[in-house]
């Protein structure tokens, strides 16, 4: 009888986990068809003949949201990805045309007006965290806020809940979705909303009202989410020191993008300085490929590198082209073997080493709209004799052999290259290969299979070392770069003769 008893229980039991696992799965497939329709675009159809074109859909938009977080891009609904989705965050989408930035607010003074107040927090408080908010991004661009009490400002903001009055989007409760704002513009637009369900708080337990508002103040300004995780716009909730500064370089390119930087005091001009090839936390301006070289341009400088062979030469780049400025911001190398180098909205051609007569030239004679006022970054991918430029967090296409832009662009440069970073600083081809920077990093991309096969630094290519790297651990004196260049080449071993020559040297040669 005991046997028998213990036999029912197991076969109770055993019959109810299952049941618990499906349940649970459905919840959890609930959850995420919710979360991908309100962030990522879903939309999906209700027949049962449709069953196996939603799964694809869902699998597609789960891949697209996986490489924006930077998770492994498998397409399933694994246990990262759901915890990424069960985070609080921004109720802006992460993808979608609403990201289109360009050209914000048209004017530099702007108005808000807080229209009600949360009972969490003094109202005192309410409106020092508003005010901190929006001085995080008056600090790093001209504009400058200005509060009414009364009237239609710039930038209503209020707290409210669930569906809430003629807004088009809704709160969920306590968790979930903090807060959203609306790009700038007419009627809603720079209008700011904050969930009352949440507790907000000034420093305790809760959610920090000055980071939310910070964060939602820069939709309200015209930026779009960031996938780097250490940006105030990354679409997560993430506790910060509320000592320390919230903006990421990320932050405040891209506002800089828009409103341009803060008004200038005068001061004492910095001496220029010589950018070091083994710096950990180096970046390029532009990398572009030269026959048989790539050349890495930072600055007044750059390196040139071989083919399989290991030296590096380094040099100002007004020895090779007088006539070109300094700071490039992006460069490629066309089929037709010329090199192509962009500064704004101008653009110059080299063939060899001369710069073609009549030129610079607009980049919108290439075929981009009046609103695109500079190009970060620009690759040709000579199989296929496309040129990919780089534009914020969107790419356009142009067709080498037609010289005309291709239809259909630009597009997320996240969702076109999944698993690459939202912006590119400077891309080139080798091998077959893209590598796309973006800071100190670099993504190895195969455009084959759409997926990145590696990440390093960007200075990789220079064969640096550590603790002490090579020659290019040092750089010469400004002086010493003169117009008929100082070559510098870099061999991985004479570590131990370098080391002996920098103690001889060292009043002559200078450390960065």
């Amino acid at each position: 009888m005991k046997s028998l008893l213990l036999l029912l229980v197991f076969v109770t039991f055993s019959s109810a986990f299952p049941a618990d696992r499906k349940m649970e799965n459905e919840e959890n497939t609930q959850l995420a068809q919710a979360y991908l329709n309100q962030f990522y675009s879903l939309e999906i159809e209700g027949s049962h003949l449709v069953q196996s074109k939603n799964r694809s859909l869902i699998d597609g938009k789960i891949r697209e949201m996986q490489a924006f977080f930077g998770l492994t891009v498998t397409g399933k609904l694994d246990a990262n990805t759901l915890e990424i989705m069960k985070r609080p965050r921004c109720g802006v989408p992460d993808v979608g045309h609403y990201g289109y930035t360009l050209p914000g607010w048209k004017k530099y003074n702007l108005t808000y007006r807080i229209v009600n107040y949360t009972p969490d927090m003094a109202r005192a408080d309410v409106d020092e965290a508003i005010q901190k908010g929006l001085e995080v991004w008056s600090k790093v661009t001209p504009l400058i806020f200005t509060q009414i009490s009364k009237g239609i400002a710039d930038i209503m903001i209020a707290f409210r809940t669930r569906v809430h009055s003629w807004c088009p989007r809704y709160f969920d409760g306590p968790l979930g979705v903090l807060g959203h704002a609306f790009p700038p513009g007419l009627g809603l637009g720079g209008d700011t909303h904050f969930d009352e369900d949440e507790n907000w708080t000034k420093d305790g337990a809760g959610f920090s009202l000055f980071l939310v508002a910070a964060h939602e103040f820069g939709h309200s300004l015209g930026l779009s989410h960031s996938n780097d995780q250490t940006a105030l716009m990354f679409p997560n909730y993430v506790s910060l020191d509320p000592t320390k500064y919230p903006l990421s370089q990320d932050d405040i390119n891209g506002i800089q993008s828009i409103y341009g930087g803060p008004p200038k005091a005068t001061a004492k001009p910095k001496e220029p300085t010589v950018p070091r090839a083994c710096d950990p936390d180096l970046t390029f301006d532009a990398i572009t490929t030269f026959r048989r070289e790539v050349m890495f341009f930072k600055g007044r400088h750059v390196w040139r590198i071989y083919y399989d062979i290991t030296d590096v030469e380094f040099e100002l780049i007004s020895s090779f082209w007088p006539s070109l400025p300094p700071d490039i911001q992006a460069a490629y190398e066309n089929p037709k073997d010329k090199i192509l180098v962009f500064k704004d909205d101008n653009f110059w051609i080299i063939r060899g080493y001369a710069v073609l007569p009549n030129y610079p030239k607009s980049i919108h004679t290439l075929g981009f709209p009046r609103q695109v006022k500079k190009i970060d970054a620009a690759v040709c991918d000579r199989n296929t004799r496309k040129t990919y430029f780089f534009v914020g967090i969107w790419c356009w296409r142009y067709d080498e052999v037609t010289q005309t832009m291709d239809k259909g662009y630009p597009r997320r440069v996240v969702k076109y290259f999944p698993g690459i970073s939202l912006r590119v600083d400077a891309a080139f081809q080798h091998k077959g290969f893209f590598y796309f920077s973006r800071r100190s990093k670099q993504f190895e991309y195969d455009p084959k299979a759409k997926n990145v096969t590696r990440i390093m630094k960007t200075n990789t290519w220079f064969q640096c070392r550590e603790p002490f790297n090579s020659s290019a651990d040092f750089t010469v004196r400004e002086e010493d770069v003169h117009s008929g260049g100082a070559e510098m080449s870099y061999h991985k071993n004479l570590n131990l003769l370098i080391f002996s020559v920098v103690h001889v040297l060292e009043k002559s040669y200078s450390y960065q």
